[in-house]
């Protein structure tokens, strides 16, 4: 029995898988396929292929995604170097997520370098998948930010055919799935009100592109002649048709937005349809499971909820963020102009890069340094207000 929860659990995977002999995937379709149908492209893992059956009966929330992720770089290793050991796989793994570190978010520095390589790598698993997790109120939609989990498993399959990540690649692909994901919502016919909202949801999940906003206004501006691999191009097309899918069905424009993506990056229609027919007949068959699906707008109950733990957080820690925030004399001017007028961009950038250095100085407000955290600084700008003394909102006052 394997406990993704407890130390050793990676050697007993491999122990387990040892006793009969590993099936190499043969092509980077029938990968593809096996790997689409545990949901781990759509990021809401089900289950996952082994050649001995593992029992999940009792695990929690967290311990399929993370035997997954695993599984999933274990499989594209055997496919890419075309052998199994898994001691040179867990060297591999772990050379690449030393490289992978992402920018402003130290996930692996836990990693002890003496350490059992198995072990490193349980580490940097849980924290992979961790950071897929809103701290807050559970309520950010894991169908946003583990879908972001196969970028590691592209990025594992560059750098096992180079030795080293490619420049840039981990920034290309980000940016490349949030400019599809916008075009693909601005293609319904029956926009929401909420749709800029999923964007940025989506923006906030990223790792490698933080300071990236989506600007493309079709297609043709995206350079996707840069991914050459049927897994990239698969990928890109199933993630775009899952933001369509986000009102429970593919109208014959979003059909097409997808055939015409197809062409631009050469995968067949055949593709196309396979991804529409697949994607419906997974969500619709794991919707009642999955939050993102359970409102009838989910965008906007995942704002409000979490909206609400935001502001019991910034209640409870209200003395020491006053503090912080007083002795700060350039962030207290930039508020107090805040109420009489706009800030412009540089002002903003200002407001957002002081009020993130105090959030590191009082660990409960750390929530807003963790990916998706950006989303939540409006939330704090706009009650710091109410907290500060009665002097502070005489411009306020003066303005109604």
């Amino acid at each position: 029995m394997i406990n993704p929860s407890a130390s050793g659990w990676i050697d007993k995977y491999f122990t387990m898988q040892k006793t009969v002999t590993q099936t190499v995937f043969s092509s980077s379709n029938q990968y593809y396929n096996e790997i689409r149908a545990t949901g781990f492209i759509y990021g809401h893992v089900v289950s996952f292929e082994t050649n001995v059956p593992i029992d999940t009966k009792g695990w929690v929330q967290n311990e399929i995604p993370k035997v997954a992720l695993l599984n999933t770089l274990y499989a594209i290793y055997g496919l890419t170097q075309k052998e199994e050991n898994p001691e040179n796989f867990i060297l591999k793994a772990l050379a690449f997520y030393n490289e992978m570190n992402p920018q402003g978010f130290n996930l692996f520095k836990k990693v002890l370098p003496n350490g059992a390589p198995s072990l490193n790598l349980e580490k940097i698993i849980d924290e992979r998948v961790q950071t897929n997790i809103d701290i807050i109120s559970k309520n950010f939609s894991h169908i946003m930010t583990n879908a972001l989990l196969f970028v590691d498993v592209l990025a594992f399959r560059q750098y096992l055919l180079h030795g080293h990540i490619p420049e840039k690649y981990l920034k290309k692909i980000e940016e490349s799935v949030i400019s599809l994901v916008s075009l693909a919502l601005k293609t319904k016919s029956q926009k929401s009100t909420y749709d800029d909202l999923l964007i940025k949801l989506f923006e906030a999940s990223v790792r490698y592109s933080k300071f990236s906003k989506v600007s493309v206004q079709n297609l043709e501006e995206l350079n996707l002649d840069y991914f050459t691999s049927d897994l990239e191009k698969y990928y890109l097309i199933d993630m775009a048709g899952m933001a369509l899918w986000s009102d429970g069905e593919i109208e014959n424009e979003e059909a097409y937005f997808l055939h015409k993506l197809a062409e631009l990056i050469g995968v067949s229609d055949d593709f196309v349809a396979d991804s529409i027919q697949n994607t419906d007949a997974f969500i619709s068959k794991h919707k009642k499971e999955i939050a993102y699906f359970n409102y009838s707008n989910p965008v906007k109950h995942f704002y409000d909820q979490t909206t609400q733990s935001v502001i019991t957080l910034i209640t409870r820690n209200k003395n020491r963020l006053v503090k912080e925030i007083i002795q700060s004399k350039e962030l207290m001017i930039l508020l107090a102009v805040s109420t009489t007028r706009d800030l412009d961009d540089k002002e903003k950038k200002k407001v957002k890069k002081q009020l993130l250095d105090i959030c590191k100085s009082v660990p409960s407000l750390t929530i807003f340094l963790l990916p998706g955290g950006s989303l939540l600084l409006p939330i704090l700008i706009k009650f710091i207000p109410k907290m500060l003394p009665s002097a502070f909102n005489e411009n306020l006052d003066e303005t109604e």
